[in-house]
């Protein structure tokens, strides 16, 4: 049997554990911290009223034997997360959305970076991890560019309830999950501030083809962006509280506290973004504006609704 670990016993990397066990996958977790209470327990602290089977090993230890490590920690931290653990499994799979802020590489390439004898791919797409948790039907995207190894990820990796699409685009997949999370927080910040369903519509639409023109300027296809990756997952994340991305929208548009541990991927990837003065990014660069303070939400609105008017 295929062995697998999963680095990262937040929601996500949880629920996969959850989901895997389940299937009868071998499944080691590991927890950079509380591994031996969450083994005692079988109690997941960031992802409420769910509990791991006991198949589950929970570990604090990084040495774990195992053919395939799926990485669920953020970007921002995934550098230093492989340099501390030093997964030892052939193949390891990124299950991080976002664009790191101090290099500004994908998750997949800052894996090559710290591991560079390793097979490398990324898993992403529409996915709340208390669905998969549940066993709620789901469909993600499984990118890797040796096609060979993708269709092995695809067929060990998918599940009963978990479909894998395969795809040997890395940078659109990545991008895909990486740039929606800012289209959320600027629906978010919509809906926060009353603007209704249509204005989240228009920013969704727009926001997509700005998805489009920031990936095809970084060499991505763009048939990905209308998958799972990209459009898929932009339409779940703008569309739930569920999503951290959209939920800190709208604290920003009302003025609410946010919890400072809360994983806000979209926040760094609109910095890093905006900071590119040859992509047109005008939705990017207000959340990035409004998030850093440059911006109140009146004249981060009154800068979207002044641009000149063009044929779609």
């Amino acid at each position: 049997m295929i062995r697998l670990a999963i680095y990262g016993a937040g929601a996500f990397g949880a629920a996969l554990a959850v989901a895997y066990a389940t299937a009868g996958r071998d499944v080691t977790l590991w927890a950079r911290s509380g591994a031996a209470q969450m083994a005692a327990s079988r109690e997941v602290p960031r992802l409420p009223g769910t509990r791991l089977p006991g198949a589950v090993r929970v570990t604090g230890d990084p040495r774990i034997d195992a053919d395939i490590a799926l990485i669920a920690v953020p970007t921002q931290s995934l550098g230093a997360m492989i340099e501390a653990t030093r997964p030892d499994a052939p193949c390891l799979v990124s299950c991080a959305k976002g664009i790191d802020m101090e290099t500004g590489l994908g998750p997949t390439a800052l894996i090559r970076r710290h591991a560079p004898q390793r097979r490398v791919a990324q898993l992403t797409g529409p996915s709340f991890a208390v669905d998969i948790a549940a066993g709620l039907p789901t469909a993600l995207t499984l990118a890797c560019e040796e096609d060979e190894t993708g269709a092995m990820l695809q067929e060990v990796l998918s599940t009963p309830g978990l479909r894998l699409y395969r795809t040997t685009d890395v940078i659109g997949a990545e991008l895909g999950g990486a740039l929606k999370n800012v289209v959320a927080i600027a629906a978010g910040a919509a809906i926060g501030a009353g603007l209704g369903d249509s204005a989240r519509a228009a920013i969704i639409a727009r926001g997509f083809a700005e998805m489009g023109r920031v990936a095809s300027a970084r060499g991505a296809q763009a048939e990905t962006l209308t998958g799972l990756s990209g459009l898929g997952d932009l339409v779940l994340t703008c569309a739930s509280e569920k999503s951290r991305n959209f939920r800190y929208g709208m604290a920003l548009a009302t003025g609410a506290g946010v919890d400072p541990a809360m994983t806000v991927e979209g926040l760094h990837t609109a910095r890093r973004i905006a900071a590119d003065p040859s992509l047109e990014t005008p939705i990017t660069d207000v959340v990035a504006a409004l998030a850093d303070g440059r911006l109140d939400f009146a004249a981060a609105l009154d800068t979207l609704l002044a641009r000149p008017l063009k044929p779609e």
